[in-house]
């Protein structure tokens, strides 16, 4: 992780939506091209795989962020109606055109700070109809922006008011994962396995109902508690289990053995002021992390992909090489993309951003909160 290969005063030649060749300068000569773009003093970097966002949700929650300042937790914030609920209510009443359109200058505003993928996860729904609008906005964001998007039911976010868990948990298996299935609306499965939200055994058996329908599992794990949510992702083949505040030594070695990419969300353990992630110690023991934005209105309301990667070298240790690779090529391989996105490869898809005249890479996640991004291409067509 970290080795990141960089090539002083190079081109990439771009055809099409695809990286077609990459070199010297001095190997230049031989090509032509119909547009030329001068990054003298730049870098050009891949996209950014941001793997795990709430991205379609209805309205920000700032008199939640007033309530927190106060003394408040996660726990009694949910307690109150607050929380995943506060964000369902809202969202239950929109019409699918509406929450699109609140949804895009979101989808818009990730571009312009240099992510290219992007997962959007359901959860604010907690009806089978309001899950199924959420992923349908996703899959629209996808069609109109540009984004390389994949989707992942989160039916098993809270439960709904009014309802007992039971019933809701075999709402979502019997109903909402075939319905989801049947409209090819979801790509992943997942699950906030946590306390007072879904126990393992409850995990597993949405994640494996999901299974049933070609949705592979991602995982929320161990957040606020030991939930037991990275045991159930490797038993069950999950490609990532994601948040990891409160994990030890018994973790880091199931994962060790398994194909579950680890990954941390440092902004979340930002906003809501919990123990980072323990990503250096995770990479000491051989260990690849990923890192993603989580960008929600709860607890992490930036999909600011530089600024995340700021807060994984101050807060988590990393170093600007390893936190790079983190949210490009070890992302996409938790979204199944790595032979089509997270480096600048031969053959891959050409999205890009260009610097504007930077010192060096370090100087991204140093200059923390400043934009730093020029231009930005996206399947090959330059946005900005």
């Amino acid at each position: 992780m970290a080795d990141l290969p960089v090539l002083e005063n190079a081109y990439v030649k771009i055809s099409a939506d695809r990286i077609v060749d990459y070199g010297s300068m001095s190997n230049l000569a031989h090509h032509v091209a119909d547009e030329i773009i001068d990054a003298t003093d730049r870098f050009v970097f891949p996209s950014f795989v941001d793997s795990h966002t709430h991205l379609v949700f209805a309205a920000s929650r700032e008199e939640e962020f007033v309530m927190k300042i106060k003394g408040a937790t996660y726990q009694d914030i949910a307690s109150k109606g607050g929380g995943i609920l506060n964000s369902a209510k809202k969202l239950q009443g929109l019409s699918e055109d509406e929450l699109f359109e609140r949804s895009l200058p979101r989808a818009k505003e990730i571009i312009s700070t240099g992510t290219g993928v992007v997962e959007i996860k359901s959860g604010y729904g907690l009806t089978v109809d309001s899950e199924l609008k959420m992923l349908r906005v996703a899959k629209r964001i996808g069609q109109e922006t540009g984004l390389e998007v994949r989707t992942t039911l989160l039916g098993a976010h809270a439960v709904p008011p009014g309802m007992k868990k039971d019933d809701y948990v075999a709402l979502i298996i019997n109903e909402m994962i075939p319905a989801a299935a049947s409209g090819n609306l979801a790509d992943y499965i997942d699950v906030f396995c946590e306390q007072g939200f879904f126990t393992p055994e409850e995990t597993e058996q949405i994640v494996i109902r999901g299974k049933q329908y070609r949705m592979k599992p991602r995982i929320h794990a161990n957040q606020l508690h030991r939930s037991g949510g990275v045991q159930v992702g490797v038993k069950t083949g999950a490609l990532s289990v994601d948040h990891l505040e409160n994990i030890g030594e018994d973790e880091i070695a199931l994962l060790k053995n398994s194909n579950t990419m680890p990954t941390a969300l440092p902004a979340a353990a930002f906003f809501l002021g919990l123990p980072f992630p323990p990503a250096r110690a995770m990479m000491d023991q051989g260990l690849p992390v990923a890192i993603a934005s989580d960008f929600n209105p709860g607890s992490s309301p930036t999909g600011n992909m530089p600024l995340i990667a700021s807060l994984a070298c101050i807060k988590m240790k990393m170093t600007p090489q390893e936190a790079f690779n983190a949210c490009t090529i070890n992302t996409a391989y938790t979204l199944e993309l790595q032979s089509s996105f997270g480096s600048i490869t031969k053959g891959k898809i050409a999205s890009l951003f260009i610097t504007k005249p930077i010192p060096s890479i370090e100087y991204i996640p140093y200059a923390f909160g400043s934009n730093v991004i020029d231009k930005v291409i996206l399947k090959g067509k330059v946005l900005s």
